[in-house]
């Protein structure tokens, strides 16, 4: 079996997920990107990967494909094409762009759900009425980037020219302040079957800003959350391969905050294989080679599992961090993984937005309370230190 994987910059998901997954399943790899650096050890053609005619191009002049697959936020529509053209199984392109579009996705959701939401296109005027406090945000936008919660109209216009600095022809989204807590539902589909694998509790930073501090295991969704997930997925036609799923459970019920089709990443998708005591990324992979979910039923787990990450809470230099590579360590029963995004001596200019992590802490052990005492000896051993 020919697996094409499409991809950008490297990532835990794909370094240390998708790769040894494939070869763990005897697959010859070849990695379509334009950071071929980035892959060492593995094939690499170097592609311009979010044209599809020149991925189609650079596949029908290497071996014949057995598979086509991304998990790129940013090219999912672009491989389901690809994977089309050469008649393979893939996501539905159309469901991909809706999902991966904030604007679209709130249209095909209307007959789900109600939330309010406007478009702010570039060169606009701000709208006149508005529900605040309002969240703006790019409609194609990424790991919190650009995302402020406004009180009012003038926060929302200085909220909008700030972003409008960065990203002067894009199109933002203003929608309603989703008040409550903030949940993930974790899926698989094979195109017939939607199975469930769990969900995690998030914990944000401090608003008007929306940085995810920490993920929890939390594998059973909070009442009517589960339908009311499944059915705004299948509004959106989502039902092939993994999809991560954000809801806030408000007073009014569940509504959803984005879809994003692809594996959960920041190494909550490795904590979510090790909660499911599952062999995930195999499990996806073959199902974008033609063969039905392994194991359609929910997997139960048992203890609990954590993903912290580790903020910068100001800019300058990284004066200190822990030693590279730790991992997993044990410590009363609790494994743990540190895994490093900066290094010592990096220039550190605060965003509010996940790119201030430093690091990430992945925890497994026999309850919460455990759990949270290894992370909190990590931190206190080994922090992180900013000048």
């Amino acid at each position: 079996m020919r697996l094409y994987l499409t991809s950008l910059n490297p990532t835990d998901s794909v370094t240390a997920g998708f790769l040894p997954a494939a070869e763990a399943l005897g697959w010859d790899v070849t990695i379509l990107t334009d950071h071929p650096a980035g892959y060492p050890g593995f094939e690499t053609i170097e592609t311009d990967v979010r044209d599809v005619r020149a991925v189609i191009d650079t596949i029908a002049r290497h071996h014949p494909p057995g598979v086509v697959f991304t998990n790129s936020d940013h090219i999912q529509a672009e491989t389901a094409l690809v994977a089309e053209y050469f008649g393979l199984p893939g996501k539905d392109w159309r469901a991909c762009v809706t999902a991966k579009n904030k604007a679209l996705t709130r249209e095909r959701l209307a007959p789900v759900e109600s939330v309010r939401s406007v478009r702010l296109t570039p060169g606009a005027g701000l709208p006149e009425a508005l529900p605040y406090p309002v969240v703006v945000k790019p409609a194609m936008g990424v790991a919190s980037e650009d995302v402020t919660l406004a009180r009012d109209a003038g926060e929302l216009a200085e909220a909008v020219a700030e972003i409008r600095t960065r990203r002067p022809g894009e199109t933002l989204v203003a929608e309603e302040y989703l008040d409550g807590p903030l949940h993930t539902l974790e899926t698989l589909g094979d195109g017939r079957t939607v199975a469930v694998l769990g969900g995690f509790r998030t914990t944000l930073g401090p608003l008007p800003h929306f940085v995810e501090e920490r993920l929890d295991w939390d594998p059973e969704p909070p009442p009517g959350a589960r339908d009311h997930v499944l059915a705004a997925l299948a509004a959106l036609g989502v039902g092939f391969g993994a999809c991560h799923t954000e809801y806030v459970v408000t007073p009014d019920g569940p509504r959803i905050v984005e879809v994003n089709y692809r594996v959960i990443g920041d190494n909550c998708d490795l904590l979510l294989a090790d909660m499911i005591g599952a062999p995930l990324f195999e499990w996806i992979l073959r199902v974008h080679a033609g063969e039905p979910l392994p194991h359609p039923q929910e997997a139960a787990a048992a203890g609990h599992g954590a993903v912290v990450s580790l903020v910068a809470d100001r800019s300058g230099l990284v004066t200190a961090a822990p030693p590279p590579g730790e991992g997993p360590r044990e410590r009363d029963g609790v494994r743990l993984w540190h895994r490093p995004l900066r290094r010592v001596g990096d220039r550190v200019e605060l965003t509010h937005t996940n790119r201030d992590y430093l690091g990430l802490l992945r925890a497994v052990g026999p309850d919460r309370a455990r759990v949270d005492a290894a992370v909190a000896a990590f931190r206190a051993e080994r922090p992180w230190v900013i000048g």
